[in-house]
Protein backbone atom coordinates (compact mmCIF):
# COMPACT_ATOMS: atom_id res chain seq x y z
CA UNK A 1 0.00 0.00 0.00
CA UNK A 2 1.02 3.97 -0.37
CA UNK A 3 2.94 4.84 2.66
CA UNK A 4 0.73 7.83 4.10
CA UNK A 5 1.48 10.41 6.77
CA UNK A 6 -1.18 12.15 8.04
CA UNK A 7 -0.92 16.14 9.39
CA UNK A 8 -3.21 17.58 11.76
CA UNK A 9 -3.45 21.27 11.57
CA UNK A 10 -4.79 23.89 13.76
CA UNK A 11 -5.23 21.47 16.52
CA UNK A 12 -7.19 23.38 19.60
CA UNK A 13 -6.49 21.54 22.56
CA UNK A 14 -9.64 22.51 24.50
CA UNK A 15 -12.25 22.06 21.46
CA UNK A 16 -10.30 19.16 19.34
CA UNK A 17 -9.08 16.92 21.66
CA UNK A 18 -11.65 14.29 20.83
CA UNK A 19 -12.07 14.56 16.92
CA UNK A 20 -8.05 15.12 16.48
CA UNK A 21 -7.67 11.22 18.55
CA UNK A 22 -10.13 10.07 16.51
CA UNK A 23 -8.57 11.01 13.36
CA UNK A 24 -4.93 9.53 14.85
CA UNK A 25 -7.17 6.06 15.11
CA UNK A 26 -8.92 6.41 11.88
CA UNK A 27 -5.18 6.92 10.48
CA UNK A 28 -3.63 3.64 11.96
CA UNK A 29 -7.04 1.84 11.31
CA UNK A 30 -6.71 2.30 7.64
CA UNK A 31 -3.39 1.84 7.06
CA UNK A 32 -1.47 5.06 7.26
CA UNK A 33 2.07 5.09 9.23
CA UNK A 34 2.05 8.16 11.28
CA UNK A 35 0.04 11.36 12.66
CA UNK A 36 2.21 14.55 12.86
CA UNK A 37 -0.31 17.21 15.18
CA UNK A 38 1.11 20.99 14.96
CA UNK A 39 0.32 21.46 18.48
CA UNK A 40 2.02 19.55 21.57
CA UNK A 41 -0.54 17.48 23.10
CA UNK A 42 0.63 14.47 24.87
CA UNK A 43 -2.18 12.70 26.00
CA UNK A 44 -3.42 12.04 22.06
CA UNK A 45 -0.27 9.90 22.06
CA UNK A 46 -1.16 7.83 24.63
CA UNK A 47 -3.70 6.71 23.74
CA UNK A 48 -2.62 5.67 20.40
CA UNK A 49 0.18 4.05 22.34
CA UNK A 50 -2.59 1.92 24.68
CA UNK A 51 -4.22 0.88 21.46
CA UNK A 52 -1.27 -0.09 19.41
CA UNK A 53 -0.23 -1.85 23.23
CA UNK A 54 -3.40 -4.44 23.27
CA UNK A 55 -4.63 -4.11 19.58
CA UNK A 56 -1.00 -4.02 17.18
CA UNK A 57 0.79 -2.03 14.93
CA UNK A 58 3.75 0.31 15.21
CA UNK A 59 2.18 3.42 14.18
CA UNK A 60 3.59 6.44 15.76
CA UNK A 61 2.47 9.81 16.51
CA UNK A 62 4.25 13.31 16.86
CA UNK A 63 2.97 16.32 18.72
CA UNK A 64 4.54 19.98 18.21
CA UNK A 65 5.71 20.02 14.87
CA UNK A 66 5.74 23.23 12.67
CA UNK A 67 3.76 22.78 9.78
CA UNK A 68 5.96 25.34 7.14
CA UNK A 69 9.35 23.27 8.13
CA UNK A 70 7.90 19.88 7.91
CA UNK A 71 6.25 19.94 4.81
CA UNK A 72 9.79 21.85 3.25
CA UNK A 73 11.45 18.47 4.08
CA UNK A 74 8.72 16.53 3.56
CA UNK A 75 9.97 13.94 0.33
CA UNK A 76 7.21 12.52 -1.10
CA UNK A 77 4.04 14.02 -2.24
CA UNK A 78 1.28 16.65 -0.52
CA UNK A 79 -2.22 16.10 -0.93
CA UNK A 80 -4.50 18.59 1.21
CA UNK A 81 -8.37 17.31 1.67
CA UNK A 82 -10.57 19.78 1.32
CA UNK A 83 -14.31 20.18 0.17
CA UNK A 84 -13.14 22.65 -2.61
CA UNK A 85 -10.68 20.54 -4.45
CA UNK A 86 -11.06 18.26 -6.80
CA UNK A 87 -12.92 14.56 -6.93
CA UNK A 88 -11.21 11.73 -5.40
CA UNK A 89 -12.21 9.45 -8.00
CA UNK A 90 -10.75 11.57 -10.53
CA UNK A 91 -6.93 12.22 -8.69
CA UNK A 92 -7.23 8.75 -7.04
CA UNK A 93 -5.55 6.64 -9.62
CA UNK A 94 -2.99 9.21 -10.20
CA UNK A 95 -2.35 9.54 -6.22
CA UNK A 96 -1.65 6.11 -5.90
CA UNK A 97 1.45 6.19 -8.32
CA UNK A 98 3.53 7.99 -5.52
CA UNK A 99 5.64 6.14 -3.03
CA UNK A 100 4.87 8.70 -0.46
CA UNK A 101 1.70 10.38 0.60
CA UNK A 102 1.25 13.46 2.97
CA UNK A 103 -1.97 13.79 3.80
CA UNK A 104 -3.16 17.11 5.72
CA UNK A 105 -6.58 17.40 7.67
CA UNK A 106 -7.13 20.99 8.77
CA UNK A 107 -9.10 21.57 12.12
CA UNK A 108 -9.54 25.53 11.73
CA UNK A 109 -9.71 27.38 8.35
CA UNK A 110 -5.86 27.08 6.35
CA UNK A 111 -3.82 28.99 5.43
CA UNK A 112 -3.99 30.18 2.13
CA UNK A 113 -0.74 28.39 1.24
CA UNK A 114 -1.77 25.40 1.50
CA UNK A 115 -3.85 25.12 -1.72
CA UNK A 116 -0.45 26.35 -3.50
CA UNK A 117 1.52 24.02 -1.66
CA UNK A 118 -0.42 21.07 -1.91
CA UNK A 119 0.37 18.66 -5.21
CA UNK A 120 -3.31 17.64 -4.99
CA UNK A 121 -5.87 19.48 -3.07
CA UNK A 122 -8.64 16.70 -2.77
CA UNK A 123 -12.54 16.94 -2.28
CA UNK A 124 -14.45 13.85 -0.73
CA UNK A 125 -17.43 15.18 -1.64
CA UNK A 126 -18.18 19.26 -2.15
CA UNK A 127 -19.95 19.20 0.58
CA UNK A 128 -19.23 20.36 4.17
CA UNK A 129 -18.82 16.94 6.82
CA UNK A 130 -16.39 15.52 9.27
CA UNK A 131 -12.91 15.55 8.48
CA UNK A 132 -12.53 12.03 10.02
CA UNK A 133 -15.15 10.63 7.18
CA UNK A 134 -12.76 12.78 5.10
CA UNK A 135 -9.81 10.88 6.03
CA UNK A 136 -11.30 7.27 6.38
CA UNK A 137 -12.62 7.67 2.92
CA UNK A 138 -9.41 8.89 1.12
CA UNK A 139 -7.43 6.21 3.07
CA UNK A 140 -10.22 3.78 1.48
CA UNK A 141 -9.73 5.04 -1.96
CA UNK A 142 -5.57 5.45 -2.06
CA UNK A 143 -5.34 1.81 -0.84
CA UNK A 144 -7.81 0.44 -3.40
CA UNK A 145 -9.26 -1.08 -0.37
CA UNK A 146 -6.77 -3.18 1.18
CA UNK A 147 -6.46 -1.82 4.30
CA UNK A 148 -9.37 -4.01 5.26
CA UNK A 149 -7.10 -7.22 4.73
CA UNK A 150 -4.02 -5.63 6.82
CA UNK A 151 -3.02 -7.87 9.96
CA UNK A 152 -2.37 -6.38 13.16
CA UNK A 153 0.16 -8.09 15.56
CA UNK A 154 -1.38 -7.00 19.01
CA UNK A 155 -1.90 -9.15 22.28
CA UNK A 156 -5.47 -9.49 21.62
CA UNK A 157 -7.50 -10.05 18.31
CA UNK A 158 -11.24 -8.91 17.66
CA UNK A 159 -13.08 -11.60 16.07
CA UNK A 160 -15.88 -10.50 13.68
CA UNK A 161 -19.49 -12.05 14.86
CA UNK A 162 -22.81 -11.64 14.41
CA UNK A 163 -23.88 -10.79 17.88
CA UNK A 164 -22.27 -10.33 21.01
CA UNK A 165 -17.92 -8.90 21.66
CA UNK A 166 -14.88 -11.99 21.16
CA UNK A 167 -11.73 -10.52 21.82
CA UNK A 168 -9.14 -13.09 22.51
CA UNK A 169 -5.18 -13.16 23.13
CA UNK A 170 -3.28 -13.68 20.46
CA UNK A 171 -1.42 -17.41 19.73
CA UNK A 172 2.40 -16.94 19.05
CA UNK A 173 3.74 -20.01 20.42
CA UNK A 174 1.42 -21.57 18.39
CA UNK A 175 2.24 -19.49 14.88
CA UNK A 176 6.11 -20.11 16.24
CA UNK A 177 4.99 -23.76 16.23
CA UNK A 178 3.66 -23.67 12.66
CA UNK A 179 6.59 -21.75 11.67
CA UNK A 180 8.73 -24.88 12.41
CA UNK A 181 10.45 -23.50 15.67
CA UNK A 182 11.72 -26.44 18.07
CA UNK A 183 10.63 -26.85 21.73
CA UNK A 184 13.82 -25.61 23.00
CA UNK A 185 13.66 -22.31 20.57
CA UNK A 186 10.21 -21.59 22.10
CA UNK A 187 10.93 -22.00 25.42
CA UNK A 188 14.33 -19.61 24.67
CA UNK A 189 11.89 -17.41 23.49
CA UNK A 190 9.38 -16.75 25.90
CA UNK A 191 12.55 -16.31 28.73
CA UNK A 192 13.92 -13.62 26.13
CA UNK A 193 10.52 -11.90 25.92
CA UNK A 194 10.26 -12.30 29.76
CA UNK A 195 13.08 -10.61 30.67
CA UNK A 196 12.88 -8.42 27.87
CA UNK A 197 9.65 -6.80 29.44
CA UNK A 198 11.32 -6.35 32.62
CA UNK A 199 13.59 -4.07 31.30
CA UNK A 200 11.08 -2.20 28.80
CA UNK A 201 8.91 -1.54 31.67
CA UNK A 202 11.80 -0.37 33.89
CA UNK A 203 13.14 2.22 31.50
CA UNK A 204 9.33 2.70 30.71
CA UNK A 205 8.71 4.02 34.52
CA UNK A 206 11.76 5.76 34.56
CA UNK A 207 10.21 8.33 31.80
CA UNK A 208 11.79 7.12 28.83
CA UNK A 209 9.54 6.60 25.56
CA UNK A 210 9.67 2.78 24.65
CA UNK A 211 7.30 1.04 22.27
CA UNK A 212 6.05 -1.98 24.43
CA UNK A 213 4.14 -3.98 21.74
CA UNK A 214 7.27 -3.46 19.81
CA UNK A 215 9.81 -4.99 22.41
CA UNK A 216 6.90 -7.70 23.28
CA UNK A 217 6.86 -8.88 20.04
CA UNK A 218 10.22 -8.73 18.72
CA UNK A 219 11.53 -10.57 22.10
CA UNK A 220 8.95 -13.76 21.04
CA UNK A 221 9.95 -13.27 17.47
CA UNK A 222 13.81 -12.63 17.51
CA UNK A 223 14.78 -16.83 16.75
CA UNK A 224 11.87 -17.38 14.53
CA UNK A 225 14.91 -17.48 11.64
CA UNK A 226 16.41 -21.01 13.80
CA UNK A 227 13.28 -22.67 12.04
CA UNK A 228 15.66 -22.52 9.14
CA UNK A 229 19.40 -22.53 10.41
CA UNK A 230 20.80 -22.51 13.80
CA UNK A 231 23.79 -20.30 12.07
CA UNK A 232 24.25 -16.34 12.59
CA UNK A 233 22.48 -15.84 9.32
CA UNK A 234 19.02 -16.76 11.67
CA UNK A 235 19.04 -12.94 11.63
CA UNK A 236 18.24 -12.62 8.05
CA UNK A 237 16.08 -15.73 7.80
CA UNK A 238 13.84 -14.62 10.25
CA UNK A 239 13.52 -10.92 9.16
CA UNK A 240 12.59 -12.59 5.46
CA UNK A 241 10.27 -14.90 7.50
CA UNK A 242 8.76 -11.75 9.72
CA UNK A 243 8.03 -9.83 6.49
CA UNK A 244 6.22 -12.81 5.04
CA UNK A 245 4.00 -12.85 8.08
CA UNK A 246 3.37 -8.86 7.59
CA UNK A 247 5.32 -8.31 11.16
CA UNK A 248 5.38 -4.44 11.45
CA UNK A 249 8.89 -3.28 10.09
CA UNK A 250 9.90 -2.59 13.89
CA UNK A 251 9.46 -5.87 14.95
CA UNK A 252 11.16 -6.97 11.54
CA UNK A 253 14.42 -4.53 12.57
CA UNK A 254 14.27 -6.09 16.07
CA UNK A 255 14.58 -8.98 14.79
CA UNK A 256 17.18 -8.44 11.97
CA UNK A 257 19.51 -6.40 14.90
CA UNK A 258 19.64 -8.74 17.55
CA UNK A 259 22.90 -10.36 17.49
CA UNK A 260 25.01 -9.86 19.96
CA UNK A 261 25.14 -5.89 20.30
CA UNK A 262 25.48 -5.49 16.94
CA UNK A 263 27.35 -6.52 13.82
CA UNK A 264 29.07 -3.94 12.02
CA UNK A 265 29.27 -4.16 8.17
CA UNK A 266 32.88 -5.48 7.74
CA UNK A 267 32.09 -8.33 10.51
CA UNK A 268 28.85 -8.97 8.53
CA UNK A 269 31.01 -9.90 5.41
CA UNK A 270 33.57 -12.00 7.23
CA UNK A 271 30.60 -13.56 8.72
CA UNK A 272 28.83 -14.02 5.14
CA UNK A 273 25.99 -12.15 6.04
CA UNK A 274 24.64 -9.90 3.09
CA UNK A 275 27.01 -6.32 3.78
CA UNK A 276 25.33 -4.27 6.00
CA UNK A 277 25.03 -3.20 8.97
CA UNK A 278 22.99 -4.90 11.79
CA UNK A 279 24.13 -3.43 15.07
CA UNK A 280 20.63 -2.09 17.16
CA UNK A 281 19.49 1.23 16.48
CA UNK A 282 16.23 1.74 18.84
CA UNK A 283 15.91 1.69 22.44
CA UNK A 284 13.58 -1.38 21.43
CA UNK A 285 16.11 -3.24 19.08
CA UNK A 286 18.51 -2.73 22.54
CA UNK A 287 16.58 -3.90 24.54
CA UNK A 288 15.82 -7.06 22.50
CA UNK A 289 19.43 -7.88 21.60
CA UNK A 290 20.64 -7.50 25.57
CA UNK A 291 17.68 -9.45 26.78
CA UNK A 292 19.10 -12.33 24.23
CA UNK A 293 22.42 -12.05 25.23
CA UNK A 294 21.53 -12.61 28.83
CA UNK A 295 19.35 -15.55 28.00
CA UNK A 296 20.43 -18.93 27.07
CA UNK A 297 18.81 -22.32 28.24
CA UNK A 298 18.27 -20.14 31.43
CA UNK A 299 19.57 -16.15 32.62
CA UNK A 300 23.15 -16.04 32.90
CA UNK A 301 24.95 -12.88 34.32
CA UNK A 302 27.18 -10.59 32.35
CA UNK A 303 30.44 -11.70 33.43
CA UNK A 304 29.43 -15.00 32.12
CA UNK A 305 28.02 -13.33 28.60
CA UNK A 306 31.22 -10.93 28.41
CA UNK A 307 33.64 -13.82 29.17
CA UNK A 308 31.97 -16.20 26.07
CA UNK A 309 31.59 -13.33 23.65
CA UNK A 310 35.20 -13.23 23.86
CA UNK A 311 36.16 -16.60 23.20
CA UNK A 312 33.83 -16.89 20.49
CA UNK A 313 33.67 -14.01 18.99
CA UNK A 314 36.56 -11.68 20.12
CA UNK A 315 37.31 -8.92 22.33
CA UNK A 316 35.22 -6.40 20.13
CA UNK A 317 32.21 -8.16 20.34
CA UNK A 318 33.05 -8.27 24.08
CA UNK A 319 33.60 -5.00 24.70
CA UNK A 320 29.95 -4.08 22.60
CA UNK A 321 27.94 -5.94 25.19
CA UNK A 322 29.72 -4.36 28.37
CA UNK A 323 28.59 -1.49 26.63
CA UNK A 324 25.21 -1.91 25.59
CA UNK A 325 25.11 -3.67 29.16
CA UNK A 326 26.07 -0.50 30.77
CA UNK A 327 23.90 1.58 28.99
CA UNK A 328 20.52 -0.72 29.42
CA UNK A 329 21.42 -0.20 33.34
CA UNK A 330 21.82 3.37 33.22
CA UNK A 331 18.17 3.75 31.81
CA UNK A 332 17.07 1.34 34.45
CA UNK A 333 18.42 3.10 37.37
CA UNK A 334 19.26 -0.33 38.13
CA UNK A 335 22.15 -2.96 36.84
CA UNK A 336 19.89 -5.04 34.28
CA UNK A 337 21.59 -8.31 35.77
CA UNK A 338 18.86 -7.52 39.13
CA UNK A 339 16.19 -8.00 36.55
CA UNK A 340 16.83 -11.64 36.39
Amino acid sequence: MVDVTVFRYGHRIARDKRITTHIALVARAFGAKKIIIDTKDDSIGEVVRDVNNRFGDDFEVETGVNWRKFIKNWSGIVVHLTMYGEKITDVADEIRKHDRVLAIVGSKKVPGDFYSIADFNVAIGNQPHSEVAALALFMHYITDGKWIDQEFYGKFQILPQKRGKKVVERDYVKLLMEEGCSPEVIDHSLKVQKLAMKIAERIKNNGMDVDMNTVYLASLFHDIGRSKTHGISHIVEGAKIARRLGLPEKVIMAIEHHGGAGIDKEDAAKLGLPPRDYTPRTIEEEIVAHADNLTGNGYRGIEEVVKKFEEKAGKKAAEKVMKLHKKLSEMCGIDVGELI
